[in-house]
């Protein structure tokens, strides 16, 4: 059996500024980068990300899952959490919780200063993500990439 890497300091793991949104959706996330915390230990059930925001960046678009449960601990910062139901800011200490099939939700970071979480995520297979507020749909491929296209289905 391969070895694998046991501990890492955080701050080690290659930052990734990347989305796969398209275009116009990239330029909303632009100010976010994410360590994936979880790739340097081969984890293949679930993903961890710390993530950092810059002012005015999103964490993703306001989306929701059809199968993935997601976890945020705020570790600095006062993000605003924007949900279904309205906007709330949150600060250092705090969690939220997104359960598959539930209600839209994420992060915006309408201060000054940069905005430090963790999530977590898991990777059930044959996911999708709904984007209430957008006319994007997403959906897992056979090879576990997102595939987005028009709410229609049409590519983008």
């Amino acid at each position: 059996m391969a070895h694998q890497q046991q501990w890492v300091q955080a701050q080690d793991v290659a930052t990734v500024r990347r989305t796969n949104y398209p275009d116009p959706f990239a330029r909303r996330v632009a100010g976010r980068e994410r360590r994936r915390l979880g790739e340097v230990f081969g984890l293949r059930n679930f993903g961890v990300n710390l993530t950092r925001l810059e002012p005015g960046a999103e964490s993703a678009l306001r989306h929701r899952h059809s199968k993935q449960d997601e976890f945020v601990y705020v570790l600095e910062g006062h993000p605003s959490l924007v949900t279904d139901e309205g906007e709330t800011v949150l600060g250092p200490g705090c969690c939220a919780g997104f359960v598959a099939g539930g209600g839209s939700h994420h992060f915006v970071n309408r201060t000054g200063e940069d905005v430090l979480y963790l999530e977590v995520g898991d990777r059930t297979p044959g996911d999708t993500v709904g984007y209430p507020a957008d006319d994007l749909a997403a959906a897992l491929d056979a090879d576990n990439r997102w595939v987005f296209t028009h709410k229609d289905g049409r590519p983008y």
